[in-house]
């Protein structure tokens, strides 16, 4: 997105509306019935009770803990888990597991929040009056196959077409929710007006009492919950919008979404006594001439309903591609489908979050049981934002330990709550705990691998090489391996090498080469850095370049290595013409060749349970994802693949006896 369009503008809020708040915008479709379907019996303490709850937890969840306190966690201009956890990682190494949980619950929301949404919305066909009678027309019946297969051909257009961008389509989103929010806000203007009483509801009193007097009381929190899902997106897309246009928009939004609440309590309250609500919409049922104005609402909301699945799913390849760039994550292809900074296409995510939203379909098959499932992911997922944020405010922002503590009793106690109450759920989400799982393990797994990898790192004096890579370079009894040779390496440190890099160069068959690269990248907190730099240790013949690259950016070494070669050129500090004669009087270039090292599991091993489970699950995850030569951008015809043994723990003790023939 342009930076123009992170200043406060009404352009910029417009932008904000169609890519922020698309999910928690469209929870008035199924907060409010799900809370009168739990809630049995519907009576004024349900209600009052549940708008009650509902407007104090977006108070507190949405607006305190989010758009106040969160959205200053930016790290240059960025947000999300991954953001905050690299604002936070130095002041503790536990801080990693939070963020991956989060990270994780994160994602395993992407499969049922599309679902829900878009379900919610096309239901609404059985509220078409020419539709409406169960018995003439059961194909629209919630559940039935027509809205099964339109729920499932609306998700397979919108996964099909994220290879193609949102940038045609995506000047639209902005309009369309500013349209959503006018009529949800209207819509629930019209029934307060017939019911001004029903503001009342917004005294905390009234929750308290739900909460306490109700028979389902305390539980009821779970399907409150759900009025909030999609705060913690809002603060992983932060980068597209700024901070300004999202807090601004917020107060638009929040007073729509009470005036829709409030709208749909009215009406129920003004509904006789005993009136039974079972299959009722309270959403669809305050639209007024639902003869002429059912329909446009139907089309505008499943208009809306999509637009919030866009945004989850572009929140989804985003942290993905940060993971990846931070070590959370195998390296995995990953696209940029237009020039729009950030918008990115994740294929293998794509195809799985359109799968696994196809299965939520089909195996819950009405909004009513997805929600019944939903809010276990999100409310972990909260729980790891407010641990890390507690980290933020102390040590990053340093506010005094005394607000700290408050802050954090405050949220972990709300959190806790409705973490207790979508525990009670757990039996019906069997069906997510699986993919969970798997999105946690496997970021775990390549995490603390890579961290043992990294503890059997040796790096040695460079300088202490260079007459060695001299005589070498030298030595024509020896074949030339390549003009240019150039290795990735991982010292930090601009005067050090890896032990093995010199042992690729040197043993077997030596490597001779004119000059010696090697190439050090260095992911920064910021998101889109791109820069480098270029030092000669030996004019020539041994060289380095660093390049400084944001979590953001995918390190495509082979462009970027030919921009520092043609910089360099330019400013005559290289020559990189052929040295063979024959091709040197043609002025033909010099050969380059990329040699890369992976690493395999040696048999010479012997480790404990867990060092064996850990390097033996990532060895196994890293056979489905890219190689490095595809993860750093390495065309194949200029790179070699060097395999070499990972030894953690030789084995020892071997005691063979020698016997004589």
């Amino acid at each position: 997105m342009e930076s123009h369009i992170k200043k406060l503008t009404f352009a910029g809020t417009l932008v904000t509306l169609g890519i922020i708040f698309g999910d928690i915008g469209t929870s008035p479709l199924y907060v409010f019935q799900t809370l009168l379907v739990e809630g049995g019996k519907v009576n004024n303490l349900l209600v009052l009770g549940s708008i009650s709850c509902i407007f104090w937890t977006l108070t507190l969840q949405t607006t305190f803990k989010y758009i106040i306190i969160t959205l200053q966690a930016d790290n240059h201009g960025e947000g999300g888990i991954f953001s905050l956890y690299a604002l936070v990682r130095r002041y503790g190494k536990w801080l990693a597991i939070p963020a991956i949980i989060g990270a994780g619950t994160l994602l395993a929301d992407g499969i049922i929040t599309p679902p829900i949404s878009v379900t919610s919305a096309i239901e609404g066909l059985s509220n078409v009056p020419a539709l409406s009678n169960p018995i003439k027309h059961p194909e629209f019946v919630p559940g039935s196959h027509l809205i099964l297969g339109l729920v499932i051909g609306i998700m397979l257009a919108l996964f099909f077409f994220q290879q193609f961008g949102t940038k045609i389509v995506g000047s639209a989103f902005g309009p369309v929710m500013l349209l959503w929010f006018l009529m949800i806000g209207t819509l629930g203007a019209l029934q307060i007006v017939h019911d001004p009483a029903i503001f009342k509801a917004l005294s905390p009193v009234y929750g308290y009492r739900l909460l306490t007097e109700h028979k389902e009381g305390f539980w009821l929190l779970g399907a409150v919950f759900l009025c909030t899902t999609g705060a913690e997106a809002l603060y992983s897309d932060l980068g597209h919008c700024g901070r300004k246009n999202i807090q601004v928009s917020w107060i638009f939004v929040k007073t729509t979404l009470l005036l829709s609440y409030l709208g749909q309590g009215a009406w129920v309250l003004s509904r006789p006594a005993g009136t039974s609500f079972a299959g009722v919409n309270p959403f669809y049922a305050i639209v007024p001439d639902p003869q002429l104005l059912m329909i446009p609402a139907v089309v505008l909301a499943t208009l809306a309903t999509i637009i919030a699945s866009q945004a989850l799913i572009s929140g989804s390849f985003t942290l993905i591609s940060e993971a990846v760039s931070m070590n959370f994550w195998p390296r995995i292809t990953i696209k940029y489908p237009s020039n729009i900074r950030g918008q990115i296409y994740i294929p293998s995510i794509n195809w799985i979050l359109c799968i696994g939203c196809i299965l939520v379909s089909l195996y819950f098959e009405t909004s009513e049981h997805m929600t019944a499932a939903y809010g276990f992911s999100i409310t972990i997922a909260m729980l790891m934002t407010t641990i890390l944020m507690s980290y933020f405010m102390r040590y990053v922002k340093h506010w005094p330990l005394w607000i700290v503590v408050i802050i954090l009793c405050v949220f972990l106690t709300v959190e806790f709550s409705f973490f207790i109450t979508n525990a009670a759920k757990l039996l019906k989400r069997i069906f997510f705990v699986v993919f969970e799982i798997g999105l946690i393990f496997t970021m775990y797994i390549w995490f603390k691998a890579r961290k043992i990898n990294n503890r059997f790192l040796h790096f040695i004096d460079l300088k202490d090489q260079i007459p060695l890579l001299i005589a070498l370079s030298a030595d024509e009894s020896v074949s030339k391996y390549s003009t240019h040779l150039i290795y990735l390496t991982k010292a930090n440190n601009a005067k050090q090498i890896e032990e093995k890099v010199m042992y690729s160069i040197m043993s077997r068959k030596p490597k001779r080469a004119d000059t010696y690269w090697f190439i050090h990248i260095e992911t920064t907190n910021e998101p889109y850095t791109m820069e480098y730099s270029v030092d000669q240790i030996e004019p020539g013949k041994v060289i380095r370049v660093e390049f400084r690259l944001g979590f953001r950016i995918q390190p495509r070494v082979n462009v970027l290595y030919r921009k520092v070669i043609e910089d360099m050129v330019a400013r005559k500090e290289i020559d990189i013409t052929s040295k063979y004669e024959s091709l040197n009087q043609y002025k033909i270039a010099a050969d380059f060749r990329f040699v890369i090292m992976e690493k395999f599991l040696s048999y010479n091993n012997s480790f404990g349970a867990k060092e064996g489970f850990i390097l033996n699950s990532y060895f196994a995850i890293k056979k489905l994802a890219q190689t490095e030569a595809k993860a750093f951008g390495l065309d194949t015809s200029e790179t070699y693949v060097e395999k070499i043994p990972l030894v953690v723990k030789p084995v020892g003790n071997i005691i063979l006896k020698r016997i004589e023939a």
